[in-house]
């Protein structure tokens, strides 16, 4: 008997991962689903797709093989991608779905787009949508996020600068990779059979630092049991949105587990702003081990928004992560303290909810050296009373209003070059 709803399973991961071989064994191994594929590529001819029918039993001209082209899921064709699974929905001649992103795409707007819909501050309905009123959500559940990782390349596309256009975006190889690894509920680490026994569990170390709550499967030529990445009812996305790892550190650093292979991480907390030109020195010559910071600081003369600071490999980026409390209307900053009565009693009789909370996680780092370079960073007491304004920044500037929701959002990202 069919479900209801259609469960979804997700498939991101870097370019060449191995991706589409995933998807194939799965068509190829036999299962009592029926299992239709939805196959994104960036380039004007759908190259995964054309491999998928010729390496599969489905055709290109079969109506359970999707094709979205010529720009990627997790962007300019969020549209699309809900106007595809409605009209697959209306057919309803399958009982799961796989959908196959761009290499490119980072899975959380994917995740965003297939439990929101429309629903979405940013995205307009298309023509289809407004004719139809057809809600996706009412036809599909989004069961599994799967990322797969190249274990051969894994540590040279963790620290590369490497740039990749999507659509008016430009990304880098370093940071998506980051970005898929953070969101996923299970994680195919590929290519095995190319990599030693040492380097592949120093690699699970850092994929276990960076998502703590996925499941870590090594394959070989994408090959894994469909029942590890299909109909797994592993996918909760209130959990999956703040489970990124930087996240988990946040809350609770952990201790030794990652000490075998050098991984440590700290929490560096201050209730001073950073001095804007010690900062920026010190994200200047930021140590190649530091592989993953993220969280948010307070910057002196910045006293209207928080900065959002995101590392990872050789990337170092910058966002408006919102406006501080202290900025509010006493009137509003009490319907905060009701709410989250924590907030009250941390406040700061001038300075009230500014502060700056990042953790860094790297190799072989020494914590010491590290959280004293940050706390040197921070204003001296005889700064505390200089004027801010003076001091030199050099610093991109965000314009942020209080209801903004861009804030912390990678599309008002710049990436930092402070040196340059």
């Amino acid at each position: 008997m069919r479900r209801e709803t259609i469960p979804v399973t997700v498939l991101s991961g870097n370019l060449g991962a191995g991706k589409t071989t995933v998807l194939n064994n799965l068509l190829n191994t036999r299962t009592d689903l029926d299992i239709a594929v939805l196959v994104n590529d960036m380039g004007e001819v759908n190259v995964d797709a054309e491999r998928v029918a010729e390496h599969s039993d489905i055709s290109e001209n079969d109506e359970d093989l999707i094709e979205l082209s010529d720009g990627c899921i997790c962007c300019e064709l969020r549209g699309d991608l809900l106007d595809a699974l409605a009209k697959l929905a209306q057919a309803r001649e399958f009982d799961y779905l796989v959908i196959e992103s761009t290499g490119v795409a980072e899975p959380l707007p994917v995740a965003q787009t297939l439990t929101m819909g429309f629903d979405q501050s940013d995205l307009d309905p298309t023509d289809f949508y407004e004719e139809t009123g057809i809600e996706v959500m009412d036809y599909y559940e989004l069961d599994t996020t799967v990322t797969v990782v190249d274990a051969h390349q894994f540590w040279t596309t963790f620290d590369s600068k490497e740039s990749l256009m999507d659509g008016d975006t430009e990304k880098d190889l370093g940071s998506l990779l980051v970005e898929q690894i953070e969101f996923c509920d299970v994680l195919l680490l590929n290519k095995c059979d190319l990599v030693d026994e040492e380097t592949l569990d120093e690699i699970e170390e850092m994929i276990e630092v960076l998502q703590p709550r996925a499941k870590i499967i090594r394959t070989e030529h994408g090959a894994v049991d469909p029942e590890a990445i299909l109909d797994t009812n592993r996918f909760d996305f209130e959990e999956a949105s703040q489970s990124a790892g930087w996240m988990q550190e946040l809350k609770e650093p952990h201790a030794s587990a990652e000490e075998e292979h050098g991984v440590t991480s700290f929490v560096f907390e201050s209730r001073r702003p950073f001095h804007p030109e010690r900062f920026a020195e010190l994200l200047d010559e930021f140590p190649a081990n530091v592989v993953r910071s993220k969280g948010h600081f307070w910057l002196a003369g910045r006293e209207e928004i928080a900065l959002g600071l995101d590392v990872a490999g050789q990337s170092i980026r910058l966002t408006p992560a919102g406006m501080w409390l202290a900025t509010l209307p006493e009137e509003e900053q009490s319907q905060y303290f009701k709410a989250y009565p924590d907030l009250e009693e941390n406040w700061h009789p001038k300075y009230g909810d500014r502060a700056s909370q990042l953790v860094i996680i790297g190799t072989d780092i020494d914590h010491d050296i590290r959280h004293a370079d940050l706390e040197t960073a921070t204003l001296t007491d005889e700064e505390m009373n200089a004027n801010w304004d003076a001091f030199e920044d050099r610093f991109p500037r965000f314009e942020v209003k209080a209801d903004d929701e861009q804030a912390g959002d990678t599309e008002t990202a710049e990436e930092m070059g402070l040196a340059d």
